[in-house]
């Protein structure tokens, strides 16, 4: 080999600890022609690199790069199809980079075969991080997009605030165990075909993605982008499709009932801009019937406060209250404004006609106290725009909903429920019932029901859904969530500086 070492050329001689360092380098601090995303691939790729003396080279090897940086290549290539920009995954600059590197072709743009092999490793793993995590979770973080929007309260002294929560969908984020493997994925050379696997599965996507391609239209084309969005991000548990289930859509105002192959809706009220209904996912447990109301602590501190001490008002309103500690009742001169602010008195209102649950409420378990009820105010489901509420979802046929979540309901049951509910009951039984029981009596004559086995309840927020037809329908972005995301997604989306 001394006998050749006159032919040695410097700038073809690649030294491990030099492009080691030349990656450290581009890991920590933002170079020319790589634009920095605040993401959690991002974050794992710098921490991968930047974070050991001497890191493995996933990529680059002696004899150069091989056909795993194609097959990504060929992947990402394809990125505008659903509507990403191969910027974002830095096509044109590995595609010119693994040229030179294949060619050897070192000049003033490339740098030097150190520097241009270290730029290779940290483009292609960058941009294979970005890809799978996106198609796979998500190109933004649901829980950090919308659990940080509305002000609940804010201290501007101690200089803290808290938002309200707006979403727990259960959804799935990536892990540090999650780049690991895309990591063993890449020196394993499953690059591809792993890809692959981690494309968007949902039947939805799929018809956004058609119609994505079919549009001109820029405002249109946004709408698609968000709610394809919104599609990559996956339950913990994924649903069976044939599953029986609840879906709320919020921005449509429609409740979906799906039991197997057939799919009913009911109009439904929801949230108000500033007391926004949640996404969720839950499993409704229970319903009650002619249930009280305990009055939320920001509905009395707002509204029911300043009418202490008013017994009319109270009366009128069907209001009691009780100390919270020992849930002993007081009477309404007892109680001052003060002592209702202090949070140690509830006030609720009882079950029956006229109460603002109406005559049922339906169940399930979330860290909002939101659900789903009827409502003493059934005018509201004549408007267009039904956002209305202060959180809960009020729905426009309650009983039939009550039989959609039993299983198979016996005649007594049912007949049980509408004559608490104040309908005219269908069975001789329970006609008799009426006739022979006061209406008190008749209100209580059902009042806890289990549901069972348990049904699925998933309140979303799409601005385009199937319809019962299965008709793709565009609706109002009635809480300016679609700009949210196109705010946060635009650094992926291809043409995002025009939009």
């Amino acid at each position: 080999m001394e006998a050749f070492s006159k032919l040695k050329t410097p700038a073809f001689v690649f030294d491990y600890s030099e492009t080691c360092n030349n990656i450290k380098q581009l890991a920590s601090t933002p170079a020319e022609g790589i634009k920095r995303i605040a993401s959690d691939a991002d974050k794992a790729a710098n921490a991968y690199y930047a974070g050991r003396e001497r890191p493995q080279l996933l990529w680059v090897r002696r004899t150069g790069v091989d056909d795993r940086a194609d097959s990504l290549l060929s992947i990402l290539k394809g990125a505008s199809m659903d509507g990403l920009s191969e910027e974002a995954f830095f096509v044109g600059s590995i595609t010119r980079d693994l040229n030179a590197m294949r060619n050897l072709s070192f000049d003033k743009q490339t740098g030097s075969i150190n520097h241009l092999a270290a730029r290779l490793e940290y483009m292609l793993t960058l941009a294979f991080f970005r890809y799978a995590a996106g198609q796979r979770f998500g190109f933004c973080n649901p829980y950090k997009t919308f659990n940080h929007l509305d002000v609940e309260k804010q201290d501007s002294v101690r200089k803290f605030t808290i938002y309200r929560g707006l979403y727990d969908a259960d959804t799935e984020l990536p892990t540090d165990s999650f780049f690991t493997e895309l990591r063993h994925w890449i020196t394993e050379g499953q690059t591809g075909s792993r890809l692959q696997q981690l494309q968007p599965t949902d039947k939805i996507y799929h018809t956004l993605k058609e119609q994505l391609h079919g549009t001109t239209d820029e405002e249109l084309r946004i709408k698609i982008l968000c709610n394809m969005e919104r599609r990559r991000w996956r339950a913990r548990q994924p649903l069976n499709e044939g599953e029986k289930r609840i879906v709320v859509n919020i921005p449509a105002f429609e409740l979906y009932a799906y039991g197997g192959d057939s799919v009913t809706s009911m109009k439904v009220v929801c949230g108000a801009v500033t007391t926004k209904t949640p996404q969720l996912n839950s499993n409704i447990e229970w319903m009650e019937v002619n249930p009280v109301w305990v009055i939320p602590k920001s509905i009395v501190e707002h509204d029911v406060s300043r009418h202490a001490g008013d017994e009319s008002y109270f009366e009128r309103n069907r209001y009691d209250i009780f100390e919270r500690a020992t849930n002993q009742q007081f009477g309404i001169a007892e109680v001052s404004r003060a002592m209702l602010l202090s949070g140690k008195y509830k006030v609720v209102q009882r079950g029956g006609a006229g109460n603002s649950l109406g005559r049922i409420v339906f169940r399930f378990k979330n860290k909002f106290s939101v659900f789903l009820h009827d409502t003493s105010t059934p005018s509201a489901f004549l408007r267009e725009s039904r956002a209305a509420s202060h959180g809960c979802v009020r729905v426009s046929r309650p009983f039939d909903l009550s039989q959609f979540v039993l299983e198979q309901p016996e005649e007594w049951l049912s007949d049980r429920i509408r004559i608490a509910m104040g309908i005219a009951p269908e069975t001789d039984r329970g006609k008799a019932y009426v006739r022979n029981h006061t209406p008190e009596e008749c209100n209580k004559i059902v009042g806890y029901v289990p549901v069972k086995p348990r049904v699925p309840i998933y309140i979303i927020y799409q601005t385009m859904w199937p319809d019962t037809n299965g008709v793709m329908t565009q609706w109002p972005d009635i809480y300016g969530y679609d700009n949210i995301i196109m705010k946060q997604i635009a650094p992926y989306i291809d043409g995002s500086k025009n939009i």
